[in-house]
């Protein structure tokens, strides 16, 4: 059976603009190649055991020609596998497509095109800048400004160009803004006539530049203005004045890294775009199995005995149940045992299962537990089970035990480093450095410093809570932010707060 090949675009660049169907397949793929435009973390979608291979092309630096994507997209189709050809905005917007999908229709491959949201709108929008108005333009005209360099001369109208009312809006070519500008004024376009350069459009590295016609080229160069960048000819960029709303947000273009598992990042990460931020993951911890299921799962199946179970963790909630389910199909199987939850994001993930927090303290450290147990009483005899890691603290096991409790812990998970740079996180901040980088536990903390990655100058700390901040500081880091509440919600408040004061 022949496999099938998906040409999908990858959007603009924002994640949250990728389209269902897009992420639907990559969650499904075996094969994905992907182009330099396309966001990396896409591919976190994947499964674990697809082949991952990067096509990206930009000026003088290919990593594989057309007709060789081609060929690799025929032969990895034919030999039975889902194939995912990621594109970054619309695979038939000036992205090659049409002929990827050419290729496969000779092969006789079956393939199946999802379109993308192209930087041609999207651009513009996260601009403040509508490429049609009722009042400035009722027409939008798009041109390549990247030609196929083999074609004896340019199939461009300049004189075409230079004449359509309305918008236009030319993709790539901003090296060549200078020669494509005076074509157009060569040919009686306005000189006044207003533009905008739009740099990693929809990113948080996303840059605007204004100017005129006649002065747009020599603004850009002296800018250092570089692709990849789109170029929006007409009134409608004066409407950029009121309607610019990406680059105004609290905390736009400040680089934050992002140090949770790969799968706990993302709550963390679209809080902190949503305020502006540039953020980007380098998970350093990855949660696993314990090295002693069969010990782990016992104690789950015991736990109707036990007096109190206290959870430290979503982690360990979700491992805790995960193993519960697999040995009864009825939540009441739990008993009278009592729940004890440290933190509001513990405590809300039990909740979710529908089952009471009989105790959550105010403070969300081990210590706070103690405290409220006592309150209630003697904890004398009572039979304790302490769900968490295997890094875990001993001091609530050891506290409890001193004051006449008998206590087990199960060990529901581990911590290991993540080796993974899936994403790119790593290569991006030995080439940028960041402004701060955020910890939401001891364990992001010692792996990442485990990583000795170059520590810029300027880099700031951000901790969730005292104990990752004891740990940073016992690892000689300075903590410059720590949330006062001890959850994902706090801690993105404290940095807004840090950054913008209020």
């Amino acid at each position: 059976m022949p496999g099938l090949c998906y040409l999908a675009g990858a959007g603009p660049g924002d994640l949250g603009l990728v389209t269902l169907r897009t992420r639907e397949v990559v969650e499904q793929a075996q094969v994905v190649i992907y182009d330099y435009l396309c966001n990396p973390a896409i591919l976190e979608w994947a499964p674990a055991d697809a082949e991952i291979i990067y096509a990206g092309k930009k000026a003088g630096d290919h990593t594989l020609t057309q007709d060789e994507i081609n060929a690799l997209l025929v032969d990895r189709t034919r030999a039975g596998k889902r194939v995912v050809r990621l594109k970054g905005g619309d695979p038939f917007v000036f992205g090659r497509g049409g002929e990827e999908a050419e290729a496969l229709a000779r092969a006789k491959l079956p393939f199946e095109i999802i379109p993308g949201v192209s930087s041609v709108l999207a651009g513009p929008a996260y601009a403040g800048i509508p490429v049609t108005h009722r009042d400035y333009a009722s027409q939008l005209t798009i041109f390549t400004g990247h030609e196929d360099p083999a074609k004896p001369e340019a199939a461009l109208d300049y004189a075409a160009i230079a004449r359509q009312p309305g918008t236009k809006i030319m993709l790539m070519g901003i090296e060549r803004l200078g020669v494509i500008t005076k074509a157009m004024l060569d040919h009686g376009a306005d000189p006044a006539l207003p533009v905008a350069l739009i740099r990693w459009a929809t990113t948080g590295r996303q840059q605007t530049l204004r100017g005129r016609l006649d002065n747009i080229a020599a603004l850009a160069e002296e800018a250092g203005f570089s692709a990849p960048a789109i170029a929006v000819f007409g009134q409608v960029v004066q409407l950029r004045d009121s309607l610019n709303w990406f680059e105004t947000r609290p905390l736009f273009g400040t680089r934050i890294v992002v140090t949770r598992t790969r799968k706990q990042a993302g709550v963390l990460s679209s809080s902190l775009r949503a305020i502006g931020a540039d953020v980007w993951e380098i998970p350093t911890i990855r949660i696993e199995e314990p090295k002693d299921r069969m010990e782990f799962g016992q104690l789950v199946q015991d736990a109707h005995g036990y007096d109190w179970i206290v959870f430290t963790s979503p982690n360990g909630v979700d491992a805790f149940f995960r193993m519960f389910f697999k040995l009864y199909d009825d939540a009441r199987e739990i008993g009278a045992a009592r729940i004890a939850a440290i933190g509001p994001a513990t405590a809300e993930r039990i909740r979710e299962l529908h089952l009471k927090v009989e105790l959550q303290p105010a403070e969300h450290v081990a210590e706070a537990i103690i405290k409220e147990l006592k309150a209630l009483g003697s904890v004398d005899n009572l039979r304790i089970l302490l769900v968490q890691a295997e890094q875990a603290r001993d001091v609530l096991a050891r506290e409890l035990a001193s004051l006449g409790a008998i206590v087990d812990q199960a060990v529901a998970y581990r911590t290991v480093p993540e080796t993974a740079d899936v994403a790119g996180g790593i290569e991006r901040f030995r080439a940028e450095g960041a402004d701060l980088i955020t910890f939401t536990s001891s364990s992001t903390v010692e792996n990442f410093l485990a990583l000795k990655l170059p520590w810029p100058p300027a880099l700031k700390t951000a901790s969730i809570g005292p104990i990752t901040s004891q740990t940073m500081r016992d690892l000689g880091l300075k903590v410059d932010i720590e949330a006062s509440r001890h959850t994902i919600p706090g801690l993105v408040e404290a940095i807004r707060k840090h950054y913008v004061g209020k």
